[in-house]
């Protein structure tokens, strides 16, 4: 059965087109798990639990390191830009606008891509070449819903709850910065956000991040799953894994910003 497990897995790993079925079909098969771990009162809990704290340690401090920067540099761009077109008034509403609908969740979704998602797929690959995956296999054990489920729903909470913390440390350091460095009355900044942005901007923040934590979570698991030729076969499928992230990442954003413009009839999302 290994065998022919590892033939499986070969097959599954030729040409672009093969990885996406078989990407396609590992997430049907990762929600028909998490469905039958709820219906069978069979939740890894614990497994859970350990994966969110897990992603909180080791993602928070890298996202909040790039949130602050590229807060600074969003400010003096949107600052300068206001200024030329002369809609100073309205800085405080594009700094934040920027943040919530594009910056944060694109923060949230890199981090975990790069972070917990590299760790997700170097675990998964590590036990796949050491022939723990076949074990559970041959023993009848159910692989993703033991070892992926949980730590897809371990990224999706994180991936919200991260979007919100780095949010809010970037919105302080556009103000920050646009208060002390460009001299903008901190009333009008906020005035204009109150003017402009609305609460269907934060839903659609927070449906970002939990689309991109889906994402992220399923490829690198499935990346994972699939390593082959040892410990150099880990490496390279999370360099595989990191890269796939960052494209779909990017790809989604987009399809994401275009539905929420074409149906809200606001400027992209």
């Amino acid at each position: 059965m290994a065998a022919t497990a590892t033939t499986d897995r070969a097959k599954a790993l030729r040409g672009p087109a093969a990885q996406v079925v078989g990407m396609i079909d590992f997430t049907r098969r990762v929600f028909s798990a998490l469905v039958a771990s709820i219906a069978g009162r069979r939740f890894p809990l614990a497994e859970t639990v350990v994966q969110i704290w897990f992603a909180i340690r080791v993602c928070t401090l890298p996202a909040l390191a790039v949130s602050v920067p590229f807060g600074i540099i969003l400010a003096l761009q949107v600052g300068v830009l206001a200024q030329e077109v002369g809609a100073v008034a309205f800085t405080g509403a594009g700094n934040t606008l920027a943040v919530v609908r594009q910056a944060s969740p694109l923060i949230t979704a890199l981090m975990l891509s790069g972070v917990a998602g590299s760790a997700i797929c170097a675990d998964l690959g590590s036990r796949r070449i050491r022939e723990e995956i076949d074990a559970m296999e041959v023993m009848g054990l159910p692989v993703i819903e033991r070892l992926v489920v949980p730590r897809m729903l371990a990224i999706l909470a994180v991936a919200v709850l991260l979007n919100g913390v780095v949010m809010f440390f970037t919105i302080m350091t556009t103000l920050s910065v646009s208060v002390v460095i460009q001299d903008l009355p901190p009333g009008s900044y906020l005035a204009s956000v109150s003017t402009l942005a609305q609460m269907s901007d934060l839903w659609l923040s927070l449906a970002k991040a939990a689309i991109f934590a889906i994402i992220c979570a399923i490829v690198s698991s499935y990346k994972g799953l699939n390593a082959q030729r040892g410990p150099t076969g880990v490496g390279e499928a999370v360099t595989s894994s990191v890269v796939t992230n960052f494209v779909l990442l990017f790809a989604a954003n987009f399809l994401i910003s275009q539905v929420h413009s074409t149906f809200s009839g606001g400027p992209i999302g």
